[in-house]
């Protein structure tokens, strides 16, 4: 892999992810921690937190193939690569004896080589199948979505999931398209939705359009709900999860759980009116967002935001929610 520089001796990824040095400062780690990456991608974060760690250890989720034949080459005793949605964190992290952790980093969303790769299906700039699988050998595809989903079906994930101005009209729209001929790439769908964008809001509006048929095809937002639940139950007191975020459904759901412990942002209180502690305390506030620099520099950036939480230790018995 390319690399540039760094004054600090630390190899720097060529091709950085988003905010890569703060992601790796909020992890706060330590020369003999256990660490864990829940989207390993491109390697870009794990690659500098296998240099910083020393004699710790980190332990790598990714459903992707090209995420496994990538980690594959990789020649480190300290790494662990496991082939998961990070849906399954818990267990996984069970069975290789590697709980407490001290800390989690997950970065949501698709990477930048998962969007230029034509065959995936999940940018609106490449024709390709339409296919937004994370992992293409399980579950449906964006084609059987568009193609095989009810009005009603495909009006629930374009309200939901892609926050689109009237999906009624968009699902309605979509399923006398597919009438015409199946929809079978990503050029297609583009071609058939593209009547209904907005003026000069037309790239947007297809975006929301991807969007939502990737977060259905991949189940993301519960996914990403039960990995929450359980990064606070593996990680030791003091530990710190590291979320970035990209679009306002995950952020949302982020920082509901972060500041709160549930998923709807409601303080939860015991039978006598006090409040029950979450199993996570924010280290931050408010969100941690790009440097202008970085916005200079990369356009995905724009929408990142970053948060920061620290495990908190339970009372003795006291049952953290969830």
């Amino acid at each position: 892999m390319a690399e540039e520089p760094s004054p600090d001796g630390i190899r720097i990824p060529y091709h950085k992810p988003v905010m890569l040095k703060e992601c790796i400062r909020e992890l706060d780690l330590k020369p003999t921690g256990t660490y864990v990456d829940v989207t390993f991608g491109g390697g870009g974060h794990s690659e500098i937190i296998v240099q910083m760690i020393g004699k710790g250890r980190l332990i790598a989720f990714d459903q992707d193939p090209d995420a496994y034949k990538n980690a594959s080459s990789w020649q480190n005793p300290n790494f662990q690569f496991v082939r998961a949605n990070f849906r399954y964190l818990e267990r996984y992290l069970d069975s290789l004896q590697a709980t407490p952790v001290d800390g989690i980093l997950a970065d949501l969303g698709i990477s930048s080589w998962q969007i230029d790769e034509p065959s995936k299906g999940f940018s609106i700039r490449f024709d390709g199948p339409l296919d937004m699988r994370m992992n293409n050998s399980a579950g449906i595809s964006a084609e059987e979505v568009v193609n095989e989903y009810s009005a009603e079906e495909l009006e629930r994930i374009f309200r939901h999931y892609g926050e689109v101005t009237n999906p009624r009209r968009l699902a309605q729209h979509l399923v006398a398209e597919r009438a015409r001929r199946p929809i079978t790439t990503t050029f297609q769908l583009k071609e058939a939705v593209w009547p209904l964008a907005p003026r000069k809001a037309e790239f947007k509006f297809l975006a929301q359009v991807f969007q939502a048929i990737r977060i259905e095809v991949n189940d993301e937002l519960a996914a990403l709900k039960e990995m929450l639940e359980q990064a606070a139950r593996v990680l030791a007191p003091g530990g710190r999860l590291v979320v970035m975020t990209y679009h306002s459904l995950e952020d949302r759901l982020v920082k509901n759980y972060l500041t709160t412990g549930n998923f709807e942002g409601k303080v939860e209180k015991d039978i006598y009116g006090n409040q029950l502690n979450a199993p996570l305390r924010p280290v931050w506030k408010k969100a941690i967002v790009p440097t202008e620099e970085e916005l200079a520099e990369n356009s995905r950036a724009r929408s990142a935001k970053l948060r920061v939480a620290e495990r908190v230790a339970a009372k003795t018995g006291q049952a953290f929610p969830g």
